[in-house]
């Protein structure tokens, strides 16, 4: 895994917009696996500003989002539908037929059948070329949680409390208005993105790092498994960085 450690989350969000906005003009058609949560909106944002400034083309661009609560309807504030129109998708030129968010409005019966098509889906576009991650305090990428088969596909998966604790502060503080079930990536699709590229911020998430980069490989941290990944790359600011002992590359912008 190539690791760069870098001064902030300014220089984290601009460093891995980079990487995108670099394929992105050698392969106009990039297939782009997107994540949600805090640690992705200041990439978001630096790829929007290229997008308006420096004429960043998303025409051609197809994406496919890690994850999604179910039982929220896609207009509710919190669903992560809401998050990326927000956030991105209503800010570039992606045409809308060719943005994928997993469907969590769904009946609970019929989402196995979508998960299969999902996985379909991806394989029919050729595969995903850069998938971006957050990291979850507990390790989890996407919503694999710990204890997620390292093979796993796309799934409904009970989210921990942890994971409903952290995401409570979206929801007025109300951990009982977190949905307890999502649709997720698996951690073995997630694995066959010909790029990974994990974004870490913050003291908080310094634990998860440490486990992920310098840990042994193990479901109790399905983030670790990215070590085996060819072409995985963590752009980690000086907080979330703290506790990694071995030398790795800096970019203090």
């Amino acid at each position: 895994m190539r690791v760069i450690i870098v001064k902030d989350y300014d220089r984290m969000s601009k460093l891995a917009a980079k990487f995108i906005a670099d394929e992105l003009r050698r392969k106009p058609a990039l297939v782009l696996g997107l994540a949600t949560g805090s640690t992705p909106i200041g990439m978001y944002q630096e790829l929007i500003r290229m997008h308006k400034e420096e004429g960043l083309d998303f025409s051609k661009v197809i994406t496919f989002n890690l994850d999604e609560y179910i039982g929220l309807p896609k207009d509710h504030p919190e669903s992560y539908h809401s998050f990326m129109w927000k956030h991105f998708f209503q800010h570039v030129n992606i045409p809308e037929s060719q943005i994928h968010i997993p469907d969590g409005t769904l009946p609970m019966e019929d989402i196995p059948a979508y998960c299969e098509w999902y996985e379909k889906r991806i394989k029919e576009v050729g595969g995903i070329d850069i998938q971006v991650l957050g990291i979850g305090r507990d390790g989890h990428i996407g919503f694999n949680e710990p204890g997620s088969s390292l093979g796993s596909r796309t799934r409904i998966k009970t989210l921990a409390r942890e994971t409903r604790e952290d995401n409570a502060r979206f929801f007025d503080g109300n951990i009982d208005a977190v949905p307890k079930y999502a649709i997720t990536m698996g951690v073995g699709t997630i694995m066959e993105a010909r790029m990974l590229l994990l974004l870490a911020s913050g003291p908080n998430k310094a634990e998860a790092v440490k486990k992920t980069v310098e840990g042994p490989i193990t479901a109790m941290c399905p983030a670790s498994i990215m070590q085996l990944h060819p072409k995985a790359v963590a752009i980690i600011d000086q907080e979330a960085a703290k506790y990694l002992e071995r030398e790795y590359e800096v970019d203090m912008g």
